[in-house]
């Protein structure tokens, strides 16, 4: 693993933890929906450049 993925792999559990707080506290859904959006990319792209694919 090398430093960036781990970095984006902290971020996008960091926004699941926003998600989830933003959604028990009855939050608009557009920025629910924003948040996912980001979590989403900063996992993907976090997992993608793991080094454990080659």
């Amino acid at each position: 693993m090398t430093g960036l993925s781990t970095l984006l792999i902290v971020v996008g559990l960091f926004l699941v933890g926003g998600i989830i707080s933003f959604a028990k506290q009855k939050m608009p859904a557009s920025l629910i929906v924003l948040l996912s959006i980001g979590a989403a990319l900063c996992l993907v792209a976090g997992v993608v450049r793991l080094e454990v694919w080659n």
